[in-house]
């Protein structure tokens, strides 16, 4: 992974944890200072920062952290939700061969990682596994703005594999959509997919606890 990925991951959970709340400032010397790297990669994690929606990079001004509220965080599980149900019909109806075994691997990558109990090595599987499916869709519109989407809610993603049993329970769901995949089940991927991805009750409740509790 390259220093301006590790840069951009170390900003992103200090946002969505509330570390850096918003309207806190991002100064490139100070971010040189705590990291001991050159401008060249803070520059380049900020732009990533700047592209997933967390940050407002001002010409002259420097950046500013942008923080969605609770609900705000709602309305994009919600949207999230329904554009990978419509990734997981198309890729049901559309995936080649080479693909869903791509998948499964990254559905074994997940299983491997949750058997560790290790939330990282599963985000980063986690990853793959919907990445395939953007791509099975075999259409560039809707992968380009999955895409776009994943990015923005990428930190608090990260944090929902924190909550307990998560782990195993994402993994659970996992199972139901590589099912409903291998299967060209178009309608039941839709489903499995919209119910893994959108937020609600215990689980937003799950999720904004961990945020407080990581303050």
């Amino acid at each position: 992974m390259k220093i301006s990925e590790q840069l951009r991951e170390k900003i992103e959970e200090q946002i969505a944890t509330g570390e850096l709340p918003p309207g806190s400032a991002l100064d490139e010397a100070m971010l040189v200072e705590r990291y001991g790297v050159s401008r060249t990669p803070i520059r380049e994690a900020l732009l990533l920062l700047s592209a997933e929606g967390l940050i407002d990079i001002r010409p002259r001004r420097g950046a500013l952290v942008k923080s969605p509220s609770p609900i705000r965080l709602i309305e994009m599980f919600e949207v999230m939700g329904e554009v990978e149900a419509m990734c997981g019909r198309l890729a049901a109806r559309r995936m080649d061969a080479a693909e869903r075994q791509g998948l499964v691997e990254a559905h074994g990558a997940c299983e491997a990682a949750r058997a560790a109990a290790d939330s990282d090595a599963y985000f980063y599987g986690n990853e793959r596994f919907h990445m395939a499916i953007y791509s099975g869709s075999h259409n560039g519109f809707l992968q380009e703005e999955a895409m776009s989407l994943h990015r923005r809610l990428r930190p608090y993603r990260r944090l929902q594999l924190r909550v307990r049993g998560r782990l195993d329970v994402s993994f659970s769901e996992h199972a139901a959509v590589v099912q409903a995949i291998l299967a060209g089940d178009g309608d039941a991927a839709a489903v499995a997919l919209r119910d893994h991805i959108v937020v609600q009750g215990e689980r937003f409740a799950d999720l904004v606890a961990s945020l407080e509790a990581l303050k």
